[in-house]
């Protein structure tokens, strides 16, 4: 049996909110699987998070790039976050979503050769070249980048660039200023609430499997009638699709809406055909975990 430590239950109670001795319980009945310990707090109605988020520990700022047809987002990580308001920095991370719209690349691989505008430089030689006139360590994380034939790409960057977002809508009415407004004002909802897929279609079968067993689980704990069940996870997948599919998202501007409406009603005033066909957000450092300190033991161990 896996032993249980200290730091594993502080883990899994950062990521439920649940109390000390239930995530303790719950890595003892897992073997210590922490997915498996998650589920099981789900299933118990202990765990206070509906899913599991990642753990936002790096610093540096996520960059939008582009306009009109081409957008792009850029996570650039460092290890502090006084970084973030060096404006060296910020010229580099900028510089980096330039290269992202201008070259178009497959892959990392693919960006860290490409050309660093202005410098003659690659952008791997430029991020060394800033690694030393910077003196902390600076790291291209990831990047999206958008390009739609007739339409419109917007971007949107929250919180100085703790959170970055990228939205394409397909459209013959480009040029319509409504267009650009909804697909910016997307581009905030999709900051706000987070939706995990764009719609039903996306989430993957054993996702949904997973649900419908925790839910299950905890229906027949509450004493629900077997015959029920199913009928009532009907009802519980589809308040989960509506939670995690922007499509059928409520608008945080209209509440009383659904995304999936909100583009209905645009297109019939346009009189022409407008689909929001993906987004993209960007959350500075979800899922790294950053080493915590110690403050006042490190002080400590400086005067010893």
């Amino acid at each position: 049996m896996a032993q249980i430590t200290a730091s594993m239950v502080s883990e899994l109670r950062a990521k439920t909110g649940a109390g000390m001795m239930d995530c303790k319980k719950a890595l003892s009945e897992t073997g210590g699987d922490m997915e498996a310990a998650i589920d099981f707090l789900r299933k118990k109605g202990l765990s206070a998070a509906a899913k599991k988020a990642g753990r936002v520990a790096a610093e540096g700022m996520v960059v939008a790039a582009g306009q009109g047809r081409i957008g792009a987002i850029v996570e650039v990580n460092a290890e502090t976050d006084f970084v973030a308001k060096n404006t060296a920095f910020q010229s580099f991370s900028a510089g980096v979503g330039e290269a992202v719209v201008a070259g178009a690349p497959k892959d990392l691989g693919e960006l860290m050769a490409a050309t660093f505008p202005g410098t003659g430089r690659t952008v791997a030689e430029e991020q060394t070249h800033q690694i030393a006139t910077i003196g902390e360590n600076i790291n291209i994380r990831r990047f999206a980048r958008f390009a739609v034939d007739s339409g419109v790409v917007a971007s949107y960057v929250h919180g100085g660039g703790k959170i970055g977002v990228l939205v394409e809508l397909a459209t013959v009415r480009e040029d319509d200023e409504r267009v650009q407004t909804l697909a910016r004002q997307i581009a905030m909802h999709v900051a706000a609430a987070n939706p995990q897929y764009l719609d039903r279609q996306e989430v993957p079968a054993e996702v949904i499997e997973r649900e419908k067993d925790i839910m299950r689980v905890k229906a027949k704990e509450s004493g629900k009638p077997d015959h029920l069940i199913e009928k009532i996870l009907d009802g519980q997948i589809n308040k989960f699709f509506g939670e995690v599919c922007l499509l059928e998202q409520s608008y945080v501007i209209d509440p009383d809406q659904k995304i999936t409406k909100v583009v209905e009603v645009l297109a019939k005033e346009l009189g022409a055909p407008l689909k929001l066909n993906r987004f993209a957000r960007f959350q500075l450092g979800e899922g790294i975990d950053k080493k915590e300190g110690d403050f006042a033991s490190e002080v400590a161990s400086l005067v010893k």
